[in-house]
């Protein structure tokens, strides 16, 4: 069955453009051109994934994204037009999984939403067996993508998720933020090594106690970070 996308763009000609290439990839495509129109969308359906606009009508895509959030782990891709380091860092921190910079290549936004649900495939494909890590109070259920801190579930977004279950399977191996981009995110951002911190900064805020004295996540400094078996 066809993966469901919701394109968000108030850009109508490049809304039909991404719809038409995704749909001869027998993918389903609903359409939002603004903020409310999504954040409707994405309560009443379910997608595999939403790419999202940031200038947006009625609420920008960095509101839209993080009301998303309070209920939803969908893999989100920002699209932006302005190439400015804050905009993709801001993107990340609402809670966003990826962004790519207009003006884009559709082949480059279809690569990157195949990446993503091959990774989901290969999660959801597994061989049966519980995968579960448990470390301290903190349950890792690796085959639901479930995280447990105590009684209370934290809710991971898929790449807070995919760096969280890659460092915990394997303890005390310390990665490179370069390591991390291209094993988690499946290719290479040219020199933003921040995505890895942004994302491993939001993973402390929602699993650590105190985030700046971590437990869990540690920091190699200069080399990358691991997670303390």
């Amino acid at each position: 069955m066809g993966r469901r996308v919701l394109v968000v763009d108030d850009e109508k000609l490049i809304v039909k453009g991404i719809r038409f290439s995704l749909e001869q990839d027998d993918m389903k495509v609903d359409c939002a051109y603004d903020g409310e129109e999504a954040l409707k969308l994405a309560r009443e359906n379910e997608y595999d994934i939403i790419l999202l606009d940031i200038m947006l009508p009625k609420h920008d895509g960095f509101e839209v994204c993080r009301q998303i959030r309070e209920y939803s782990d969908v893999p989100i891709i920002m699209l932006t037009a302005k190439g400015e380091d804050m905009d993709k860092i801001l993107g990340l921190e609402y809670g966003a999984d990826d962004y790519i910079t207009k003006p884009f290549n559709i082949l480059e936004v279809k690569a990157r939403i195949k990446a993503i649900m091959r990774r989901l495939n290969r999660k959801a494909g597994g061989n049966g067996s519980e995968r579960i890590v448990q470390k301290g109070n903190m349950k890792i259920d690796c085959e639901s993508r479930r995280v447990f801190i105590g009684e209370k579930e934290v809710n991971l977004t898929a790449k807070e998720f995919d760096l969280l279950e890659l460092l915990a399977m394997n303890p005390n191996k310390v990665y490179s933020r370069e390591n991390l981009l291209n094993i988690v995110w499946g290719y290479e951002y040219p020199g933003d090594a921040r995505t890895v911190d942004v994302h491993i900064r939001r993973l402390r805020e929602k699993i650590e106690q105190h985030p700046s004295d971590p437990k869990y996540v540690y920091t190699k400094w200069g080399v990358g970070y691991y997670f303390r078996g």
